[in-house]
Formats: C-alpha cells, structure tokens, sequence
C-alpha cells in the first residue's frame, strides 16, 4: 500500500510538472524543444494521411451504401463482430416486383413479357451490385478501415509519449537553469541526462513509425487500382446487361410504335377503308409516314423470301427521310448496316418488311437498321 501511494504521489508530481510546463509554453514563459524539420514534415504528412483516408473512407462507404440507416446496421454488426445478414438490392427487388406483376397480368401478354424481360435484366444489376459492393469493401474499404484502427492509432499513441517525453525534458532545462546551489545542479543535470536519453529513443520510434506512412500510401495505391478495377467490371457489366435489353425490347417497341414510324395499308382498319376520302381527312391526325418502295411487277421481293440483297434495293424516288442515329449499332450479318451515334442516314421501307426495321443508306452503303436506334427527322 505504501509504494502505491508513493507510485501514486511520484504519477502526480510528473503530471503537475508537464501540465506547469504546457501552460508556460503556451503563456510565452518557458522554453520549447523543437523538433527537425523533416520530423515536423513526417508529422504533418501523417496527419493528412489521416485526415484524407477517413474523408474518403466515409464517401466510399457511402457510395456503396446510401442509405445511413443501413450503414449504421452494419457498422454495429462489425463492432460486435457479427457477419452481417446479406440484404438484397434494390434491382433485385424491383426484379421481384416486376416479376410478380406479370404473373398477375399475364406473362403472355406484350406487358406481362416485357416486365419478365426487364425485370431479369434488373435482378442481373441487382447481382452486379452486389459483387461490385463485396468487392471493394474487401478490397478498398477494410484497407483503409485497418490503417485508421491499426496503424494510426498506435502512431498517436507514440507521439502522444513523446509529447509527454518533451515536456520532460524542457522542465528539466528551467530547473536546471533555477538551481543555484551546486548539489542542486548536479542533481538537474542528471535528470536532464536521462529525460534527454528518454527523449531520444522516443523520438527515434515515433519517427520510424512516421517513415512508415509511405508504405502505407503504396498499399493504399494498390488496393485504389483494385477498388477502380472492380467498379470498370461493374459497369462494364450493367452496360452489356441494358445493352442486351435493348436489344430484346426492340421488336417490342417496334410493334407498339409501328403505326408511327411505318406506313403500311394492311394496318388501316375496316371502318377507315370504307369512310370517304374527306371524312379521314378530317377525322385523322396526319402522321408521318415511311415512304414505301412500290412492288414492281417482273422485280422479285427480296423481303417476302426473307433475304434482302442491298443491291437489288432501289429507294423511292421521292419522299425519303432523313434520320439520327441514337446508338452505336454493330451490324449482326452483311444484309444490315451499322450505325454510329449522332451520325445523319437515309431511311424509307418496303412492302411486307418487318416494321421493327428500315433500308438504311449512308453514301454508297446501304443496309437494314433497327427503327427503335433511329430518330426520324420531319
């Protein structure tokens, strides 16, 4: 009990003599050891280190979670050290809900088709996203997260010492400088021997761990390719899954705006055929139409066969539209042409085509081209 009370006393008296020397320094009253340059420049790269890697760390953590209520879960998870449960995204669950809607209004239907479609291409994105979140957080995230908990902290601590070491040593120097009697100075200058030996051998760890932080920056660099690795094969990803939706809703889309994009005198209804001429007139909206090539008697069909030969398409002799293509376009086989986004090409149709498609010409080059790729220009 004795020596922890001497223990107690001794803790006291050091704590009292840093805190005297703390508040003289700041007062102007007392010198301070200053460090070297390079080991100020050391401490004041750590700090921004620190500083940027929680700033980015918390905006990465956003980015893969936004919503804060969820990420509150799983920081609580992580600090009782408990997996967290897997939780699904929400292009899976739109995928779950578009899928259940088309069961009630009839997966035959043209809407019932088109969710199941969709709503496949939203549960691949949804998985997407769950690879691209596992990924970085193994990746990027935990990286950061242990050099903030592991190594930043254990830096603090040792500079947090040497602080302490420092001030030490300074309180030794003005009780030095206040003895007057020379047992007294003796008894200083070998109190500053030791407090100046502490402080060395402190200052030496605190800057090996400083030096440290340029491996930490390689590591870092590492783990920032991987995490910019990982999100390129994400959205490379979703690009390919809508760009195959695409593709798919083409003939769909194509049927529902057929009567808009192409004129074709099968798709008159009865009660249009038999009105008279003026009535339509009046009655009807004018809607722009695809010039439509004439069947010429003697001239083969080349669309009834199912095979169109560019050569033998001759385009109408008036009446052709211009058109803007929307999408880049790779051509499937020699029959089609292939587009360039923003680019201008000539379109008109032909009897019997398929209203998903137009003859495409663009100078000498000639094709078939998706209508649901094209902007029909008046």
């Amino acid at each position: 009990m004795e020596f922890n009370v001497k223990k107690l006393a001794s803790d006291a008296g050091v704590f009292f003599s840093r805190a005297m020397q703390f508040t003289e320094e700041k007062l102007g009253q007392a010198e301070k050891t200053e460090l070297d340059a390079h080991f100020e420049n050391l401490l004041a790269r750590a700090d921004c280190t620190k500083n940027w890697t929680e700033k980015i760390l918390r905006q990465t953590e956003v980015l893969l979670q936004p919503n804060p209520s969820a990420r509150v879960e799983e920081f609580l998870y992580e600090k009782l050290d408990r997996k967290v449960p897997s939780r699904v995204t929400n292009g899976e669950l739109l995928a779950q809900y578009m899928t259940e809607a088309a069961n009630d209004f009839g997966p035959g239907t043209p809407y019932g088709k088109t969710l199941i479609k969709v709503g496949e291409t939203q549960r691949r994105l949804g998985a997407a996203e769950r690879e691209f979140i596992r990924s970085a957080s193994i990746n990027f995230l935990t990286p950061l997260r242990n050099f903030l908990e592991g190594d930043w902290r254990t830096i603090s601590k040792e500079r947090r010492i040497l602080q302490n070491r420092r001030l030490d040593l300074d309180a030794c120097k003005a009780r030095l400088k206040k003895a007057k009697a020379a047992e007294a100075k003796a008894a200083a200058e070998h109190e500053l021997r030791l407090t100046q030996t502490e402080f060395d051998r402190q200052a030496e760890v605190t800057r090996l761990l400083l030096e440290g932080i340029s491996s930490t920056h390689v590591n870092h660099l590492r783990c920032l390719h991987e995490f910019v690795e990982s999100q390129t094969n994400y959205y490379a990803q979703c690009y390919q899954f809508m760009l195959d939706l695409q593709k798919q809703l083409g003939s769909s889309k194509g049927e529902i705006f057929s009567g808009t994009f192409v004129g074709n005198a099968d798709s008159a209804s009865p009660a249009a055929a038999t009105s008279p001429p003026t009535v339509a007139a009046a009655t009807l909206p004018a809607v722009p139409t695809i010039p439509v090539v004439p069947t010429i008697v003697g001239v083969p069909n080349t669309m009834a066969e199912g095979v169109l030969n560019p050569n033998e398409v001759k385009p109408p002799a008036s009446g052709t539209r211009r058109a803007r293509v929307l999408y880049d376009y790779e051509a499937a086989d020699s029959t089609e042409l292939a587009l360039l986004a923003d680019e201008m090409i000539t379109v008109y149709s032909l009897p019997g085509m398929d209203p998903d498609w137009l003859i495409g010409e663009r100078g000498n080059q000639k094709g078939k081209v998706p209508v649901t790729y094209l902007e029909l220009l008046s």
